[in-house]
């Protein structure tokens, strides 16, 4: 009897043994399974979006490329009261060109610019050449290279080019450049201003000048720009 109570507790205990880790296994699986479900993987870009992606790349290196870009025309002048800046103004506007102001590295004021007064800084420098070596804030342009016409604008001083504009004539290459020259004065030609600016910068094409009075008007440049076919 004795043997016969060991014999079926032995299986008792085998048939719990077996339970626990038949349970401990399904534990186990779902537990993977749930994983599986909560961190799928990522799926592959698709052909349609692969090719959007590139596009946008191709349509971001040609903006870095054309980033920048200016006019091929450029107004430089230096101005001494005023008339010449509001004729360059007229050119830039009418031609989309960029503008540059030239400006003495001693400005002159207005006593500087009283050529009736012997005594006056532009008396002085007319009557001694030495003196008309006038250095200018920057006597050259950024991107210089790019600008295909170049108007080149100066008041008239005693029937000759304001000489503040020679140190930027001598300071540039105009070669394979078309120069456009301009002036403004109360009373005085042109003269020979445009040829000397010519002769001293020894390179470009340069075109006949064109005189505008102080109260030079926008009718005024754009007749003059319509004449020269550059609008």
């Amino acid at each position: 009897m004795k043997k016969f109570l060991v014999i079926l507790m032995g299986l008792v205990l085998a048939l719990s043994v077996t339970a626990c880790s038949g349970g401990a296994a399904e534990t186990t699986q779902a537990q993977t399974t749930a994983a599986q479900t909560e961190a799928p993987e990522t799926a592959a870009p698709t052909a349609e979006e692969t090719a959007g992606q590139e596009t946008a790349e191709q349509q971001t290196e040609a903006s870095a490329e054309t980033e920048g870009t200016g006019s091929s025309v450029l107004v430089v002048y230096f101005s001494a009261t005023g008339n010449t800046e509001a004729a360059a103004n007229y050119i830039a506007e009418l031609t989309g060109a960029d503008l540059v102001k030239l400006e003495a590295a001693e400005p002159y004021s207005d006593e500087d610019l009283n050529y009736n007064d012997e005594n006056s800084r532009v008396s002085y420098e007319h009557e001694n050449p030495d003196a008309q070596n006038v250095e200018l804030v920057a006597d050259t342009v950024e991107g210089w290279d790019t600008y295909e016409t170049v108007f080149v604008g100066y008041p008239i001083w005693w029937g000759e080019a304001a000489w503040p504009i020679n140190d930027f004539i001598e300071a540039n290459d105009f070669t394979g450049k078309t120069v456009v020259p301009f002036c403004t004065s109360a009373s005085s030609g042109l003269g020979d201003s445009a040829e000397l600016l010519a002769e001293m910068a020894g390179t470009g094409d340069w075109l006949e000048g064109q005189r505008f009075s102080s109260n030079v008007s926008e009718e005024d440049v754009q007749s003059w720009l319509e004449g020269l076919g550059l609008l």
